[in-house]
């Protein structure tokens, strides 16, 4: 794990999302998969907003995509302050959804929508990690 410099807090976890970051912790992103239809579903939950099925599993991610799209936050407020500027993003991952998170471990300005990323994790302390991601 590493610590992007970014603002971390404790994650409000439920039934249905518990796994995802209890993997998290370990370094994993994982996605839910629909068993009825294969559809892959985000944000994790425990039906499909396809085919209405609660016949869902986890499968884990390969934690790469490409950047979709994204802004530049120049400015932040409380803790997001110091951390100006910092990247917003949709990342379409490898596997096909797209996720909003945060690109980090770069110079902002070389940021560009088709840059190839990795999953890397923030440790909340909490026993659960924030996913964000870095240039591959």
């Amino acid at each position: 794990m590493m610590s992007s410099g970014l603002p971390v807090r404790k994650i409000e976890t439920n039934v249905e999302t518990q796994a995802f970051w209890d993997a998290t912790a370990s370094g994993k992103l994982l996605l839910r998969r629909c068993d009825d239809c294969q559809k892959l579903i985000w944000y994790p939950r425990g039906y499909c907003p396809g085919c209405q099925s609660f016949n869902t599993s986890w499968v884990a991610s390969l934690g790469t995509g490409t950047i979709y799209s994204f802004s530049v936050m120049r400015k932040g407020l409380g803790a997001w302050a110091a951390a100006s500027p910092f990247v917003i993003a949709y990342v379409e991952l490898t596997e096909g959804p797209r996720i909003l998170t945060n690109i980090v471990g770069c110079d902002v300005e070389t940021v560009h929508i088709g840059q190839a990323v990795r999953v890397t994790f923030d440790d909340t302390g909490e026993g659960s990690a924030v996913y964000r991601f870095t240039p591959a």
